[in-house]
């Protein structure tokens, strides 16, 4: 499976020859022996994050590049979970939910985000099997879903205004021809993903109650936008 090693502020998930799906900055489908989620500062403005993440990792000792997630969220509160053939590690805040109405009513001004800002529930997912790219694009829908399912059901929210995950696949792993919600991998993933977000959750607010609402929260957005629905 993969190593997971936290140092100085950084989380490399490592696996040799792995094939990675990344929906963080610069994400899409890379080949690299290592991914990281990355815990940023308070009052993090920096732009130029290629290069801050090149400092960053190589500032924690790990010289392999790799797709990277950057999160408010300190990582002692990392969180992992594992079944059959699939691992979860996630970190999870909500100091800026974004919230969705699905009424019919105008729940007042929509609040919008002010830019990037701490928080952030970030998922690294990966598999012993080997998936093509269609199946990994598929799990990585699973591993969202799973996010989104449990933090409505803890917070009441479905995620923050910055969530983003990385699956991986070994491509030398026992082949798997799918990998959605009704199959083995799904189902662990799904698995994996609730038990680690749950666990995070309750590392990071231990000693504090997360926000009951947008307005009650540092930062965050309601989407309460009407759309003109047709019929294709």
């Amino acid at each position: 499976m993969f190593e997971f090693t936290v140092r100085n502020g950084v989380l490399q998930a490592s696996r040799g020859g792995t094939r990675w799906l990344s929906s963080g900055w610069g994400g899409g489908y890379v080949d690299a022996d290592a991914a990281y989620n990355v815990s940023v500062p308070e009052g993090f403005e920096r732009t130029d994050l290629d290069a801050y993440i090149g400092e960053r990792r190589r500032g924690a000792g790990f010289e392999r590049a790799g797709p990277t997630l950057l999160t408010g969220v300190d990582l002692r509160h990392a969180c992992g979970a594992r079944c059959d053939a699939v691992e979860a590690v996630v970190t999870a805040g909500i100091s800026n939910p974004a919230a969705l109405s699905t009424s019919g009513d105008d729940d007042g001004p929509s609040t919008e985000s002010s830019g990037w800002t701490p928080g952030t529930v970030n998922v690294i997912l990966g598999t012993s099997r080997a998936v093509d790219d269609g199946s990994l694009a598929t799990l990585l829908s699973v591993a969202v879903e799973a996010k989104t399912a449990t933090m409505l059901a803890e917070t009441g929210f479905p995620g923050t205004t910055t969530d983003a995950v990385i699956v991986a696949s070994d491509p030398d792993g026992e082949a798997a021809t799918f990998a959605g919600s009704g199959t083995p991998i799904g189902a662990a993933a799904r698995a994996s993903v609730r038990d680690a977000v749950q666990e995070s959750l309750r590392s990071r607010y231990a000693a504090t109650d997360p926000p009951e609402s947008v307005e009650a929260a540092e930062h965050g957005v309601r989407t309460d936008r009407r759309t003109e629905t047709f019929e294709p």
